[in-house]
């Protein structure tokens, strides 16, 4: 898989962010997402009713000149929220790569600055109601110079040979075109407590189950109330989404338990909001009794 297409800041991944396959904290994401020293802000698009317009923000934060191409691509989410190509394109999937127009093509960012990237979003005449997305992606392009090759001098002056390796990081957003009318359900589902293991904290295991012809998008938030306690939060996650057509998304997020709790005698609580910028209202929510 292409880094560019595992690295879609807008889908957190906790246990590696939602994902299925590694082991890490579930973190809050920030509006912003950084990847090496490129920043994107906002890190989706959505165009919904008459918007035809959008832009991008391109943020060096690095020390050096940066030069990344710009290309619009296709992907799907798998069930456990990897993000990968679609192609060819599968039942149900709709693109939108067709209907949106960019500019620029290519940037050379200067450390500290900033550029933008503007989208314009035409839509066909006949376009049938449901959701469409494609994906912006920008991979960083190497520079021409011997510190980019792969034989190069291992001193200077030498007659010996070193490798030099350069990390060529790339990122996407996902771009989503709304027709018509358009609403999605989501429910939590198969809520399944993990215990601690010799290498893991606990985790709480689930799916997101989705509904309706639209994608769904927001936080995750786990909370433990001990009998006769008030709520504590043991795991949070930003920015999760289920795409058209993924009918649901396995997930896993591990428990951090505050010193001294116990996870025992109370009831863990997970919770779907969407971002507190889109309204922060509750799109499902489940309950487990701990014994």
């Amino acid at each position: 898989m292409p880094p560019s297409a595992r690295n879609d800041p807008s889908i957190a991944r906790p246990w590696r962010h939602l994902g299925l396959g590694s082991v890490a904290a579930a973190l809050l994401m920030a509006s912003s997402a950084a990847r090496a020293d490129l920043m994107l802000f906002p890190t989706r698009i959505v165009f919904d009713k008459n918007q035809r317009a959008a832009q991008v923000e391109l943020i060096n934060q690095g020390k050096t000149p940066e030069t990344y191409r710009i290309s619009l691509v296709n992907r799907r989410m798998t069930e456990s929220g990897e993000i990968t190509p679609a192609e060819p394109p599968a039942a149900g999937e709709q693109f939108a790569d067709e209907m949106l127009r960019y500019s620029p093509r290519q940037v050379t960012i200067a450390p500290g600055s900033s550029q933008t990237v503007r989208m314009l979003l035409r839509k066909p005449a006949e376009l049938a109601s449901g959701e469409y997305r494609s994906h912006l992606q920008f991979d960083r392009v190497a520079e021409p110079s011997a510190g980019s090759s792969v034989d190069a001098p291992a001193e200077a002056g030498g007659d010996k040979v070193g490798v030099v390796i350069t990390a060529l990081v790339g990122a996407s957003i996902p771009v989503i075109v709304r027709q018509g009318e358009t609403q999605a359900t989501a429910t939590l589902a198969h809520l399944t407590l993990e215990p601690r293991s010799a290498d893991t904290p606990p985790s709480v295991t689930f799916e997101i189950v989705r509904d309706g012809n639209r994608s769904v998008f927001g936080d995750l938030a786990v909370t433990f109330t001990p009998r006769g306690g008030t709520p504590i939060e043991v795991a949070k996650a930003g920015g999760v989404a289920v795409y058209v057509p993924n009918p649901m998304r396995r997930a896993r997020m591990l428990l951090q338990m505050p010193a001294g709790v116990a996870l025992a005698g109370g009831s863990l609580r997970l919770s779907y909001r969407e971002r507190a910028d889109s309204g922060g209202k509750l799109l499902a929510e489940s309950t487990l009794q701990v014994p």
